[in-house]
C-alpha cells in the first residue's frame, strides 16, 4: 500500500483518527503580498494552464510556481522537494512519492526533518486527494519522530491549481478547513502556506 492508496474513509479507519471538518481553520492569517515578477508570471501561467486543462499543466504552471515563490519570499530557507520518494513507514502504508514536500531546512539533496508540509496535487477533484494528502502528513509525522524532532502541528494541502483546500495533523486529529481558497486570492495562500515555514524568518520583498 502506498499514499496514493488511501481514500478519507481508509486512512481514518486505519490510523484510528479523528477528523473535524467543521473549523475555519486560517481566518486570521496575514495575506503576503506577492512580488511583481510573480504576479507577471501568474497572469501569464494561469491562462495558459486552463487552456492546455490537464493535471500537468496545472501543476507545473501554477503549484509550483507558487511554492517556488514562497521559497523565494522566505529568503530560500526553506526546502522544496517536486515527485520525490517518501517512504517514511511502509510497512504502515506510509510509502510512495509526494508531489510536493516544504521543509523548514534549506537543504537541496535530500529530505530533512522537520516535513512541515505538503501538497498534494489532484486533478479538478479535491475530495480525491485529502486521502492521500492526509496519508503523506502522517507520513511527514512519523518522519519526524523518527528524526527526534517532534512537530506537534503537519500541515497539508490539496489543490487543483486553481482551488487550495488546507489541513493540518495534531497528534492523531486531522482538521480540514471549511474554507477553501482559490488562485485570486494567491497572496492569502501564501500567508496560509508560510504559517509552519516562517518561524523566525522574515519575509522578502
Amino acid at each position: 500500500m502506498a499514499y496514493s492508496d488511501f481514500t478519507l474513509t481508509k486512512v481514518r479507519s486505519t490510523f484510528k483518527l479523528i477528523v473535524n471538518e467543521k473549523t475555519v481553520l486560517f481566518a486570521d492569517v496575514e495575506p503576503i503580498v506577492p512580488s511583481e515578477y510573480f504576479k507577471t508570471i501568474l497572469a501569464e501561467y494561469i491562462p495558459l494552464a486552463s487552456g492546455i486543462n490537464t493535471e500537468k499543466a496545472r501543476s507545473e504552471l501554477i503549484i509550483a510556481p507558487v511554492l517556488l515563490e514562497l521559497r523565494r519570499l522566505l529568503n530560500f530557507q526553506i526546502g522544496f522537494f517536486s515527485g520525490s520518494e517518501f517512504n517514511a513507514d511502509p510497512e504502515s502504508g506510509l510509502s510512495g512519492y509526494c508531489d510536493y514536500i516544504l521543509t523548514a531546512s534549506s537543504d537541496f539533496y535530500e529530505i530533512r526533518s522537520p516535513v512541515v508540509t505538503l501538497v498534494e496535487a489532484k486533478n479538478e477533484n479535491i475530495k480525491s486527494g485529502l486521502g492521500p494528502c492526509i496519508a503523506e502528513m502522517l507520513g511527514a509525522q512519523k518522519f519526524n519522530q523518527q528524526q527526534n524532532d517532534e512537530i506537534e502541528t503537519i500541515y497539508g494541502c490539496v489543490t487543483t491549481g486553481n482551488a487550495w483546500k488546507f489541513l493540518k495533523l495534531v497528534y492523531r486529529t486531522v482538521f480540514i478547513d471549511l474554507s477553501d481558497y482559490y488562485i485570486k486570492e494567491v497572496d492569502k495562500i501564501l500567508g496560509i502556506l508560510a504559517k509552519p515555514l516562517r518561524r523566525d524568518r522574515s519575509i522578502k520583498t
